[in-house]
């Protein structure tokens, strides 16, 4: 057997922060550079990456302020290697001279030697200079702040300055770690029951009835009962889809935009007497990932790899009682779990979403039966995604009205509720539920 090749964890963090700077996803790259380095190391790969790209914003502004020349495009994995020892030197526990040597390090393994009196210069003027950094740029709402500019100014155009900085804030911690119990299997109070019994601290969530918040994070293989698809790893917020559809036995169920299946499998464990559930995505990789989550939770569903706004492709006439349109959109109200989407997301993209929210209601509305609901739902906070997009809905379909959500969870809208994201809380949401009329 062939000895696995390691990667030095700073390395392979600069380097998957290279490629995000370049346009890909964090979450699509994670698990090959995980792969990549030590296990024990895979921990600090992953706080490198998460940190270095929810303060990136902060850290670019210190960035230019050091660095005479800006750097070539080809020298991006250096750029990266640079931004991950200033996020160490400004908000991580570690020594100093640990993060100024391992980072120096890291430019001769990235075959930069030429580098590393560089980048030792450039982390030593941090080193010394740290709080008046901080202190020069505060009146920098995006260094401030530590989101884009574009970003900052849809949030407060749709949102009251405070409740914008709210947001704000909360994108800049760490997510908590929310489970939801498979009650196919257990309850929630034998589970937290059995959390307790082992020394682990949980708590209930307050709107989802299957949901729990551990109090410290766990690897996920190390979870209690994950493996015998006992619980699933998911937020609060989208916890509450499945309960919207009010689901019953003998109904024909479609998850449209599916992957990677949480609330496919959410609404399986809560009616598992479905005439059918068929569950959509347009990629057949994020698909497999639905695929396997069924498997560990013992349920099943029909799967298919298709564009759900292209239903001659794939519908055969008959209509569905129910259809949960997780719709594609700018997932602001995941940026916490997302932090790359500050990179990745530009204010352009919000309009050309919309117009792929609208076509996407439009074609699915077809596909559900006289007296069935759709439940519409985004990650986003943006008006523009949500009860916008819902009001030209209703403009075009006169056979739709809103059935109203009675909860005291989140804002209440013109058309839904929406949900922000919060510290210790759940994640941003929104929610609008569409009858059709007979």
């Amino acid at each position: 057997m062939v000895d696995r090749v390691t990667m030095d964890v700073r390395v392979a963090a600069a380097m998957a922060i290279a490629e995000v700077l370049r346009g890909r996803s964090l979450s699509a790259l994670l698990p090959k550079y995980a792969q990549q380095v030590e296990p024990s190391d895979q921990a600090l790969l992953k706080a490198l990456c998460f940190g270095t790209l929810r303060w990136y914003p902060q850290i670019e502004i210190i960035l230019q302020q050091l660095i005479d020349k800006p750097l070539k495009q080809k020298e991006l994995p250096l750029q990266a290697l640079i931004a991950c020892g200033i996020y160490q030197l400004l908000y991580m526990r570690i020594a100093e001279h640990a993060v100024i040597n391992e980072t120096v390090a890291g430019a001769k393994k990235l075959n930069r030697q030429w580098a590393k009196g560089f980048v030792n210069a450039v982390l030593r003027k941090v080193q010394r200079q740290r709080q008046s950094l901080l202190e020069q740029h505060q009146q920098n709402p995006v260094f401030h702040q530590a989101h884009p500019q574009w970003l900052i100014s849809a949030l407060e155009k749709d949102w009251s300055t405070a409740v914008a900085e709210q947001i704000m804030a909360a994108n800049n911690q760490q997510a908590p770690m929310t489970l939801r119990v498979n009650t196919l299997r257990c309850s929630r109070e034998d589970y937290l029951q059995r959390l307790a019994d082992l020394g682990m601290a949980a708590s209930a969530t307050d709107y989802s009835s299957q949901g729990l918040v551990l109090e410290k994070a766990v690897d996920v293989a190390d979870l209690l009962g994950f493996k015998q698809g006992q619980v699933s790893v998911q937020d609060e917020a989208a916890q509450l889809a499945a309960s919207l559809l009010e689901l019953k036995a003998d109904q024909r169920v479609l998850d449209a935009c599916c992957a990677p299946g949480g609330k496919t499998c959410h609404i399986a464990e809560l009616q598992p007497q479905l005439k059918a559930l068929v569950a959509i995505d347009l990629e057949e990789q994020r698909l497999q990932r639905t695929r396997e989550n069924l498997q560990r939770l013992g349920l099943s569903a029909q799967l298919l790899t298709a564009d759900v706004g292209d239903t001659d492709q794939w519908w055969d006439g008959q209509c569905f009682d129910r259809i949960l349109l997780d719709a594609p959109c700018s997932a602001s109200g995941v940026i916490r779990r997302h932090p790359d989407i500050k990179l990745l997301r530009k204010g352009a993209d919000i309009g050309k979403l919309t117009l792929i929210q609208q076509d996407l209601l439009n074609k699915v509305w077809k596909t559900l039966s006289d007296g069935g609901i759709l439940v519409y739902a985004t990650c986003s906070v943006f008006k523009r995604e949500n009860d916008q997009v819902i009001a030209q809905f209703l403009a075009g379909n006169s056979d739709a009205e809103i059935m109203p959500i009675d909860q005291d969870w989140g804002y209440a809208t013109d058309y839904g509720r929406q949900l922000l994201p919060a510290e210790n809380g759940s994640d941003g949401f929104y929610y609008a539920r569409l009858q059709k009329r007979g």
